[in-house]
Formats: C-alpha cells, sequence, structure tokens
C-alpha cells in the first residue's frame, strides 16, 4: 500500500483552522484576567483567609493564565501559586512566564516524583515560605486555604501554627459566574468542537474506527490551540448501550448508532461539553433506535425548557423529564452539571436516584449542559445527547449549535 507523503498528511491540511472561515473573537484579556482576580479574591474575603494556595492546574489557568504541562501538573503539582487578597502574587517552580505573577521563586517539591521521600522535610520548607509569605503581605491573620495538597502539606502547615482551609471550595466558586469574555471564550471552543464534529460526521462511513473519528475531533482542537479532552467518550454498535465506554478500534458497521461527548478544554482553557449520537449508512435507521433517540431529544428540550436564573437544582430535578423505566439503570450520571474550564459546580442528578445531595439555585451567568443518555435495559443501542447553555433571568440561550440528526427524527 502506497502511504501518503508528509505533504499530504500536514502541508495540504487546508481545513482545519477555523480562522479560516470564522473570525477570531476579540477578546478583552485585561478585562478576562482581572474580572477572574476579583473573583478568587472576594471569595478569599467572604471565606476571611489571609491566603490561598493552589496546585490544581485548572486555577492555576484561572488564576495567572499558566498553562504549562497542564496534563503533567495535574498529577505531578511541581508548580504552586501564593495569592492574597491584596498583596504580590508568587509562583513558586513555575516552567514559563504569565503577566499575572509578580514574582517567581524555586518549589519546595512536595510530590515523590520530585522529592521521593524528602516530601516531608520539603512540605516543612514550604510551610515557612507560606508564613514568610504571610509576614510580608503585613497580615495577622494565620489562616489559609490550600487546594489539592499532599496531607504532608496540610500537616507542615498545621503544626507551624496555620489554620487550614479547603481551597477548593474558594476555587471553584470563583468560576460559578461567568463575564462577557468568559462567555466569548466559551462561545469560541465550542465552535471549534463543532467545526470537528462537522468532519466527524462527514468521515462516518462503515470501515472507520472509533479512534479515528475521535482522532478528527482531537486534531481540530490542537489544529485551533486548545488543550486536552477529559476522556475518550465515543461508542458504537454493541458498544453504545451501557454508556460511559471510552473509544477503541472496533471497525463502525453500516446501521449503527455512533455516540459521543467531547469534555473538550479547548482554546484559552475553556470547555466545550456537548454530545450528539450519529447514525451510520447506508441502512436506514430501525423503528427502534428512533423511539430511544426521541426519548434522548425530549429529555434535553424538556429539562432546557426548565432552565431560568433563581430555580433551586431541587425543582429542576422534581420537575424534570421522567426517564421511562427500562432506561433508569442506565441513565447518565447527572441531568445538568456547570461548565467553566472542566465540569463544574453544581451536578444535578436524575431525579429517580433520589433527592439532590445539596441544593442550590441557577444564577444568570452560569453556564451549564444539560444531559441525556437513554440506553434500555438489555438492548443493544443506546442515545447520548448533550447541550451547552447560559443561564438568563428569564431561560437559557443556547451555546451549542450543531443539529441533532434528522434521521432519528423523522
Amino acid at each position: 500500500m502506497t502511504q501518503p507523503s508528509i505533504d499530504q498528511l500536514v502541508f495540504a491540511d487546508d481545513w482545519s483552522d477555523l480562522r479560516r472561515i470564522r473570525e477570531l473573537p476579540e477578546i478583552d484579556l485585561d478585562s478576562l484576567y482581572r474580572y477572574r482576580t476579583e473573583r478568587l479574591r472576594a471569595e478569599m474575603k467572604k471565606a476571611d483567609v489571609a491566603a490561598l494556595l493552589l496546585f490544581n492546574p485548572i486555577s492555576l489557568r484561572y488564576a495567572v493564565d499558566y498553562a504549562t504541562y497542564s496534563l503533567f501538573q495535574s498529577r505531578i503539582p511541581s508548580a504552586y501559586v501564593f495569592m492574597a487578597q491584596d498583596g504580590p502574587t508568587v509562583m513558586h517552580g513555575a516552567y514559563a512566564d504569565t503577566t499575572l505573577v509578580d514574582r517567581y521563586e524555586p518549589a519546595n517539591f512536595v510530590t515523590f516524583f520530585d522529592a521521593a521521600d524528602n516530601m516531608a522535610d520539603n512540605a516543612r520548607l514550604l510551610a515557612e515560605s507560606l508564613e514568610r509569605y504571610l509576614d510580608e503581605i503585613g497580615s495577622t491573620s494565620r489562616r489559609v486555604a490550600i487546594e489539592l495538597a499532599n496531607p504532608s502539606v496540610t500537616q507542615a502547615c498545621m503544626q507551624r501554627g496555620l489554620e487550614v482551609l479547603d481551597g477548593i471550595a474558594i476555587s471553584e466558586k470563583a468560576r460559578i459566574i461567568k463575564s462577557a469574555e468568559e462567555i466569548a471564550c466559551i462561545r469560541w471552543a465550542t465552535a471549534v468542537a463543532e467545526f470537528g464534529m462537522a468532519k466527524m460526521k462527514e468521515a462516518l462511513r462503515p470501515g472507520v474506527t472509533e479512534l479515528q473519528l475521535w482522532g478528527l475531533l482531537n486534531y481540530t482542537n490542537l489544529a485551533n490551540h486548545g488543550e486536552w479532552h477529559e476522556g475518550r467518550m465515543l461508542a458504537s454498535g454493541d458498544r453504545i448501550n451501557p454508556w460511559l465506554q471510552e473509544a477503541t478500534q472496533r471497525v463502525i458497521q453500516s446501521g449503527d448508532l455512533v455516540g459521543f461527548d467531547t469534555d473538550m478544554v479547548g482554546p484559552k482553557g475553556y470547555f466545550c461539553d456537548i454530545s450528539r449520537t450519529f447514525h451510520c449508512g447506508p441502512d436506514k435507521p430501525t423503528r427502534r433506535q428512533k423511539e430511544i433517540y426521541r426519548m434522548a431529544y425530549d429529555e434535553v428540550q424538556h429539562n432546557m425548557a426548565l432552565v431560568r436564573a433563581g430555580i433551586s437544582f431541587h425543582e429542576l430535578q422534581k420537575r424534570s423529564y421522567t426517564i421511562p423505566e427500562d432506561c433508569r439503570k442506565n441513565a447518565y450520571t447527572c441531568i445538568y452539571h456547570g461548565v467553566g474550564m472542566c465540569d463544574e459546580y453544581p451536578r444535578i442528578d436524575p431525579f429517580h436516584r433520589g433527592l439532590n445531595p445539596f441544593d442550590g439555585t441557577l444564577e444568570a451567568g452560569m453556564v451549564i449542559t444539560v444531559e441525556s443518555y437513554m440506553g434500555p435495559e438489555g438492548e443493544r443501542d443506546g442515545v447520548k445527547l448533550e447541550e451547552q447553555v447560559l443561564v438568563t433571568e428569564t431561560g437559557c440561550e443556547p451555546i451549542s449549535t450543531f443539529p441533532f440528526e434528522e434521521s432519528l427524527l423523522d
């Protein structure tokens, strides 16, 4: 078999850069960064903490726009940030500069990869440096918040007399309400994802593998300066029910349903989380495939119509679409969840699994997804659909615009 040339594989690619056909939105970066910093500091003030210690790569992106080696940072957190309500932002162990950091310092490594059995000793050094930071900002408070750290870090801070709170509540709450610039970023990430989805649909035919289809979405994201996917959630044929199976080298057959969930960290670190289920021809969809698709579609439409600022999570559950009995066991893990730079607060569960473990209220400026998976127990086929929307005072505004499958809705 003749192998394609590099020119054919790379230089003949005249489609993957979305900027060729759609104007890149102008983002006021100063406003974007200022809003995020103000949100974090407002949550710090509510929690009455003098300093916030961040390790999570999502939080590092949100706080100081640090996006270097994010997946590495997620399992080997070698960089971290000290942030105060009022004072310099100091980053330790950075591999790259960002304009939002006032000063860089070496890290006291607290991962086994970097420190091995010296982790506890390094944690003590980190705690000492945090204490010096509190002195530098003139804080008499010794109340600090730490996000996603090894127990040795918390123990070392407490041994030095610091009061330690869980920083994840601060960083997550800060991200709940999106600014206009953030929404523009999310819209662009969604446009990139839908651009890749269109190529997936174009390439769908008997003989293509699940991973080849998924690779088109991944490639489109990278070609548009996106980042990563939280999983490879694509399944077809007899693998689509039950859901939550990742893509394999299975060869797609005529008549198969092919479902996927983008779970995509796109350009500027913002998330696109939408799902569609395609039908692979030339065989026509069966009556049962259409019935299952219609149930999933109706669930999404029904639950979208409930979304508005002021409605409680428990009310959303109680008024949500009634999932048919034979689809309840395999139903998706949630019917709504927040979205920003990743899956975010809140997660709202299907009502048949019991009242949500926490209540709350939707607010204008939240971005959420509306989820559905219908997979009748014991059957071959299933359908995954999901829309991403902006919560408004009177309802919701769709962010995702990719069409549904006409052949399954007729």
